[in-house]
């Protein structure tokens, strides 16, 4: 807990003054993991804050502390987080946002959108595929940025302090400065962050004056940040969409001078956040609620579940292991064999609901997900076929376009009874790797698939003007089923893993009966209907003799979750936090 303790030691320092892939790539690797810092969770009676880095957790309290809701306190977390967690998320970015305000439940999409001039060739060159890299770096995979309209939108209607004052702690902690974390320095060194210092703007905010990225306890400074944040703050969400930020946003993208993209300031004026349906299942006692299309993040894990209801997970618990605990061999093979075939569903069917019709009803049908289950036997299936749900078309093709990690969760819980579960995201480490006026622009057009059509069949999730690319995000809130007590919000980032990883952590609370602390902390395993991959350094010889002798291909990696949450204990609250990342909960 040493790095924890450092930057909590700091809070009060940074806060003063405050209270004025296409086909042929391989699915992306998780990014670089930080030091595994054991974590007990954290208690609470009446508020709580759970998020990845302790200076936005203690941003967000003191918005709960002076009266706020879950919505003040995830505006002020995701200001902060933009300056002191750069590389996964911020106002260049997009998010999801899942709130209960004690009576219903609503889901916000600030997902991006394609620049207007986009088409389904964006990422071609000469008939074929562009390089993942070559088509990341620069302005051709920035898509429309959504979380300020998001955050707007659940404001206006959840929010009970001002909207400037949820920006004051990142103003004030971006002109002072505040002390670079050990994941930001880690990642500033990382392969992923080689492009990063060709931006000048970038270079000057993370890189010291003799080139070199900026290390660990070094001080942070972003007046470039602070400036854009005050504006946004006095002027609404306006400020970023129209005007001065506006026009310097589209002349970053369309002026790339290696990868120019096709952003337009009408792209920007146009946008609007959308108020979706939530999608919702039933899991053994709980009703649980997540982001529809176009996430794929809650109903491929609503398959999962819905796959393994007439199994015993209970039966197979978890096994004491040099680290703890780890998942049995049956576990493994069953929740890893049922998750191949969500994602088999999830390639072929899920986009944007706005162009293509995604009918989650038919996929979560019982009669479907029981003809789907019987093809889960005793060994592997190896890769998974889509299959074929009430309605659907067979006219579209598999996606197999990569998605990457860089992603931030947030959960609240107000003394009003609301709560909320909020992924946000830039999509790659440092996005796009350019910077407009002290925020980093995202690549998540690259969630697209780089290929419209395979084999004269087109691809649902290729690319159109103003569509969402389809994302893994997967906010949660759960609910007791019979009374309808709100009882735990949830998420993780990690790209496409974010499914085994949420899908890992829920059947550890409601299967395994676990509490949710130790339940992230369970190692993470799965397959994205490839290899069973499981996590480097926490997976026992015995784990992997039994998978092969059950036919799995077996790849063992970092698998860099970063899930927060928090859960009812009693007439209280008990938050949990990523052992593998810097995230903390607090209360009172």
């Amino acid at each position: 807990m040493r790095f924890v303790r450092a930057l909590a030691a700091a809070l009060a320092l940074a806060l003063a003054g405050c209270a004025s892939a296409p086909s042929h790539e391989a699915p992306a690797a998780p990014e670089a993991a930080g030091a595994w810092a054991d974590k007990p969770g954290w208690r609470a009676e009446r508020h709580m804050v759970a998020a990845a880095h302790p200076l936005a957790v203690q941003a967000g309290l003191q918005m709960l502390r002076e009266g706020g809701s879950a919505v003040d306190a995830a505006i002020a977390v995701q200001m902060m987080l933009t300056l002191v967690e750069p590389q996964s998320s911020g106002i260049g970015g997009g998010l999801f946002l899942m709130h209960f305000d004690g009576q219903r439940v609503q889901a916000f999409d600030g997902r991006e959108t394609a620049p207007a001039e986009a088409g389904p060739d964006l990422f071609l060159r000469g008939g074929r595929a562009m390089a993942f890299r070559d088509a990341l770096v620069g302005g051709r995979s920035v898509g429309t940025p959504g979380v300020l309209r998001a955050l707007e939108a659940a404001h206006r209607q959840h929010g009970r302090l001002p909207w400037a004052r949820l920006f004051e702690p990142a103003i004030a902690a971006a002109e002072r400065g505040v002390p670079v974390g050990a994941r930001l320095a880690l990642l500033l060194r990382d392969a992923s962050a080689s492009r990063l210092g060709e931006d000048d703007e970038a270079r000057r905010i993370f890189f010291d004056a003799a080139g070199e990225p900026l290390r660990e306890r070094a001080t942070l400074r972003n007046p470039a940040l602070a400036d854009t944040l005050r504006r946004v703050a006095q002027g609404g969400a306006d400020a970023f969409y129209r005007g001065e930020i506006a026009r310097d946003i589209v002349a970053k993208v369309r002026g790339h001078a290696r990868n120019p993209g096709l952003l337009a300031e009408q792209d920007l004026m146009a946008y609007r956040a959308r108020e979706r349906t939530p999608l919702c299942f039933e899991h053994r006692a709980r009703r649980i609620c997540g982001m529809p299309p176009p996430s794929s993040g809650t109903l491929a894990i609503a398959q999962v579940l819905g796959l393994l209801a007439e199994r015993d997970l209970a039966a197979s618990p978890p096994v004491p292991a040099p680290w703890g605990l780890e998942p049995s061999p049956e576990a493994v093979h069953l929740i890893s064999e049922a998750e191949r075939l969500a994602f088999a569903d999830r390639n072929r069917y899920v986009a944007d609901p706005d162009f293509v019709t995604a009918d989650s009803a038919a996929l979560l049908d019982p009669d479907y997900l029981r003809r789907r289950a019987a093809l889960i036997g005793t060994k592997s299936m190896g890769r998974a076929e889509a299959g074929r749900p009430r309605g659907a078309t067979m006219t579209l093709a598999d996606d197999r376009s990569p998605e990457l990690p860089s992603t931030t969760q947030i959960a609240v819980v107000d003394g009003f009874g609301h709560a909320l579960a909020m992924t946000s995201t830039i999509e790659n480490g440092f996005g796009a790797q350019i910077m407009v006026r002290g925020f980093l622009l995202n690549n998540q057009l690259t969630d697209f698939s780089f290929v419209p059509e395979e084999n004269g069949v087109p691809v649902a999730n290729r690319v159109q003007a103003g569509k969402r690319p389809r994302s893994s995000m997967a906010p949660l809130l759960v609910f007791e089923r019979d009374s309808g007590a709100f009882e735990m919000a949830l998420g993780s980032p990690g790209g496409a893993a974010i499914i085994p990883y949420v899908a890992k952590s829920l059947i550890g609370v409601l299967d395994w009966q676990l509490d949710l602390q130790r339940s992230i902390a369970l190692p993470n395993f799965g397959s994205r209907n490839g290899p069973t991959e499981l996590e480097q350094g926490r997976a026992s010889e015995a784990l992997q003799r039994a998978l092969h002798e059950r036919g799995h291909e077996i790849r063992i990696q970092p698998l860099t979750s970063g899930a927060q949450g928090i859960q009812r204990a009693g007439r209280g609250w008990f938050g949990a936090a990523d052992p593998r990342r810097e995230g903390v909960a607090a209360g009172d």
